[in-house]
């Protein structure tokens, strides 16, 4: 498929990149596209089934795209020539569904569809409300989706549950090993998780070793609130962030023996983490661990 829609790279350059990014800490984001030439639905479902259970790829969030044709492209010239036909509308949702049915906890899935205007679209799913249609779905076989995005207590109309509980999920990445914390509430809502990794044998950067593990992400749902601000109510005063790192630090010493915790840190979150007895270390926030 790669060759056929002259993607420029193959599985194995995908392989490479998912491990050296992991290794040096950052997220990653998978782009799926169903419905490309050659590929049928029962395809296209065992590709998101490898992508969740191969664990030389176990991205962290997910972009779906199902294939559109578009005029001036030269997928519309294939379709024009009777040579690609795209997906029904309901294959389509039958494969959005069954992905949905197999998406792991730790993963997001960020988007489902382009934003693309309905009038330029010739050919394939149009329906902008792609993910309202697969969730009904769902609901009428009595599942509910558990990616991070449908579990995010900022988009629940619930109370807040302030009575948490601390879960964990361990999976092999990339060569890595992979501890996925975070705190749920008793309608498995999450108000918080931490991505911890300990790198592979081939992390290249010379911050990270084998005695050191890595916060590859920290995220706490909830108010935006100023540096040094705290809410009175709700999730914010909970402490979340420190909780999950301290975590972090004790897997880190007492499973892993490392000596070091590195956080992948933006310029703006680096006061935090230093309060927290963290100090620069080259791009990353790191703490000796005692």
């Amino acid at each position: 498929v790669y060759e056929i829609v002259n993607r420029g790279h193959n599985f194995n350059d995908v392989v490479e990149s998912f491990q050296i990014s992991k290794d040096a800490g950052y997220k990653i984001v998978a782009h799926m596209m169903p419905g490309l030439p050659t590929m049928s639905p029962v395809e296209d479902i065992n590709d998101f089934k490898m992508l969740f259970d191969d664990e030389r790829l176990k991205p962290d969030m997910l972009k779906i795209y199902p294939s559109l044709v578009i005029e001036n492209t030269p997928l519309y010239d294939d379709y024009k020539a009777g040579k690609y036909t795209p997906y029904s509308f309901d294959d389509m949702v039958k494969v959005l569904t069954e992905m949905k049915k197999m998406v792991p906890r730790w993963v997001r899935i960020m988007r489902i569809q382009r934003e693309i205007s309905t009038s330029e679209i010739v050919a394939g799913p149009k329906s902008g409300n792609l993910r309202q249609i697969v969730h009904k779905n769902l609901r009428s076989e009595g599942i509910s989706c558990k990616c991070i995005r449908c579990r995010e207590v900022g988009l629940s109309k619930k109370e807040l549950d302030l009575d948490l509980k601390l879960n964990r999920e361990d999976y092999d990445s990339s060569g890595g090993n992979e501890i996925f914390l975070s705190y749920d509430d008793s309608d498995d809502l999450i108000y918080g998780f931490l991505r911890l990794r300990y790198p592979s044998s081939k992390a290249h950067r010379e911050e990270i070793n084998d005695n050191t593990c890595i916060v590859r992400e920290l995220h706490v749902y909830g108010q935006l609130l100023k540096l040094g601000e705290r809410s009175k109510s709700g999730i914010q005063h909970l402490g979340l962030g420190k909780k999950l790192i301290n975590e972090a630090e004790k897997i880190s010493k007492e499973e892993f023996d490392v000596n070091k915790l590195l956080i992948i840190s933006g310029v703006g979150t680096r006061e935090y983490y230093s309060k927290l007895g963290y100090s620069l270390d080259g791009p990353y926030m790191a703490k000796k661990l005692a």
